[in-house]
């Protein structure tokens, strides 16, 4: 390492955000950016372990020492080299990765780790900036055909991949353009879709065949498609949603969080929604329903909108400010997360459960009621939910956004018409080749694993590609 001792003499310095009144006035990104001899310095602080953590804690096992070294030396060329060696997407999950990497740096036992996130932001940045970051077109074609169902983190980094080994691979989306919940669900002021956008054109140039407004199932059978593709990977994220079963359900005020995130992503890119359809929390008290990043992202595109009052509510108890004794470095360390739209203004609660939702006399949505519960564990040691008497209370809501996670893939379509054989979570079953029930028919990501996170999916998106190359070149 350029400077054994940087972790000695420098402290971790990340970029914060901007200020608050200032950026919950518009939806550009609210991280700032330190300057180049400030991020050398933060790269400067790895302190070449001997063993790399961070490389263990990271899904895709990115090689963070030697491009924080890279970083550190200015040579901005090696370093996108390493980083693109393992990452399709560097410039997404430098934004909006939850950094298991730095959960796991061996700086993170004095709770002081290497801005790795940061850096691999700075690092994509800098190379788009100098131009180090061309279109690479394969110099040959192996004759195989692709075609890949969806077009989120798993599907593009399987797709970006089969088609630089030369395969022709073409990616079906069922919205406008591609991205799946990198462009329509995580608010631009966490990742603006351009960033995303400029990676997509690079992959078009690069030859990757695009079908957008395509729903494969209905617009294309997927009896054609395994007659005209040599192989097909499907990557349809888990975009079954959690629904709250309880009285009120039906009534006007009440949706889905994706509903909200991705009909604002829309407007930020020019679309025009019709007023009768718009989901707007101006002047509303708002209650988001589930404590996780998409309820988090509600709750700062619901201050951009000018909300009355937020409230953020979370069946699970609220987690400890450190880690637990049973919660080691180098595991994730499962701790309070306290996102930049938390600081914009919200209430938060913990251990509170909806009982119904409440009706004015128009059908809308007005309140709900909610209670306390706690946790306990019966003879079987399986976790049991308790409400707690005399706890219940209403609470003004006349929006309500649910954000209580996803349960599974859509079955309907394209999954059950090719007769894809489901887990008892409902995920689409694979073998340790991501080959599914169906010949020919593979799967990846969130669809195999449920909900999680952008680097995950990235990972699987692949490892599916590494089987698929294989499989394509044994035939």
């Amino acid at each position: 390492m350029g400077n054994p001792k940087g972790f000695l003499e420098i402290d971790r310095k990340p970029a914060g955000y901007r200020p608050i009144n200032e950026r919950v006035k518009d939806y550009s990104e609210v991280e700032q950016v330190l300057d180049e001899k400030d991020r050398r310095d933060q790269a400067s602080r790895c302190m070449d372990c001997g063993v790399p953590f961070c490389s263990w804690g990271c899904p895709i096992n990115n090689n963070m020492p030697e491009w924080q070294d890279a970083i550190y030396r200015g040579d901005w060329d090696e370093a996108i080299k390493i980083l693109s060696q393992t990452n399709n997407f560097p410039e997404v999950t430098g934004r909006v990765c939850p950094a298991p990497c730095e959960h796991a740096c061996t700086l993170n036992i004095h709770e002081q780790p290497v801005t790795i996130r940061e850096n691999e932001c700075a690092t994509v940045e800098q190379a788009f900036e100098r131009g180090l970051i061309k279109a690479q077109p394969p110099k040959f074609r192996t004759g195989k055909k692709v075609a890949v169902i969806g077009s989120g983190p798993a599907g593009l980094s399987c797709a970006d991949l089969l088609n630089k080994w030369g395969h022709e691979v073409t990616v079906f989306e069922k919205d406008e353009a591609l991205g799946g919940l990198m462009r329509f669900g995580i608010p631009d002021f966490k990742l603006e879709k351009s960033v995303i956008q400029r990676r997509v054109d690079i992959f078009a140039e690069e030859g990757l065949k695009i079908k957008t407004n395509c729903t494969v199932g209905v617009d294309v059978k997927g009896k054609d498609l395994l007659k005209d593709f040599d192989a097909v990977i499907l990557a349809i994220g888990a975009m079954k949603p959690r629904d709250l079963q309880v009285e009120g359900r039906e009534l006007k005020g009440v949706h889905y969080a994706m509903e909200f995130l991705g009909q604002q992503n829309r407007v930020v890119a020019g679309t025009k929604i019709a007023e009768k359809d718009k989901i707007s929390a101006k002047g509303k008290n708002v209650l988001v329903i589930g404590g996780g990043d998409t309820g988090s992202d509600c709750v700062g595109t619901s201050v951009r909108h000018g909300a009355k009052s937020i409230r953020q509510i979370e069946i699970l108890p609220k987690p400890p400010e450190k880690r637990a004794e049973n919660n080691p470095w180098p595991y994730w360390a499962n701790t309070l997360r306290t996102s930049s739209s938390h600081l914009e203004g919200c209430e938060r609660e913990w251990l509170v459960n909806t009982k119904r939702l409440i009706a004015d006399d128009k059908g809308n949505v007005k309140g709900a009621e909610i209670v306390e519960v706690e946790w306990t564990k019966d003879n079987k040691g399986q976790f049991k939910m308790i409400e707690k008497a005399g706890t219940e209370r209403v609470v003004e809501a006349d929006l309500v956004l649910l954000s209580m996670g996803f349960v599974h893939c859509i079955h309907e379509g394209l999954a059950d018409e090719l007769g894809l054989k489901y887990d008892l979570r409902g995920n689409i079953v694979v073998d340790d080749k991501m080959t599914t029930s169906k010949a020919k028919v593979f799967a990846a990501g969130d669809a195999v694993s449920g909900a999680s996170l952008i680097v995950r999916a990235i990972a699987s998106g692949r490892k599916t590609a590494e089987t698929i190359h294989e499989f394509l070149s044994s035939k």
